[in-house]
């Protein structure tokens, strides 16, 4: 499916463990080369509002961006371009067999922290863009 997608969700709190994968040197350089930033220590986690199994689909029928890992200690993922308001992110896209939030729950990487960019706290709604094809 190609053009615009918007996904609206609430900011929650994380569970502290994007903070270790987003500084993981692999992730950080695989992010640099691929998606043209470092991402910041941390994500946002976003609970959205429509039907998760819907968006869930919809997420996996897009290209997204393969992060390689080199370590059989962690596994691959995946990373979907995006932008919010007019900042450059990404969601990230885990295995299944490793995601630690529900399903109606998006985690997205940026060079900048969100939260302190866009001047939003936990409870606070925000709309991502995914722009492709």
């Amino acid at each position: 499916m190609a053009g615009h997608l918007k996904i609206s969700g609430k900011i929650i709190s994380g569970t502290g463990q994007g903070a270790v994968f987003t500084q993981l040197e692999w992730v950080k350089e695989q992010c640099m080369q691929k998606l043209g930033f470092a991402p910041w220590p941390g994500t946002l986690n976003l609970e959205i509002s429509a039907d998760p199994a819907d968006v869930i689909e919809e997420l996996k029928e897009r290209k997204g961006i393969e992060l390689i890992s080199p370590d059989a200690n962690y596994c691959s993922g995946h990373v979907l371009p995006v932008s919010i308001q007019s900042l450059q992110a990404a969601i990230v896209i885990p295995a299944e067999d490793v995601r630690v939030h529900a399903k109606n729950i998006i985690e997205i990487i940026a060079p900048e922290m969100l939260k302190t960019a866009l001047e939003v706290n936990d409870g606070d709604w925000v709309t991502l863009t995914i722009n492709d094809g």
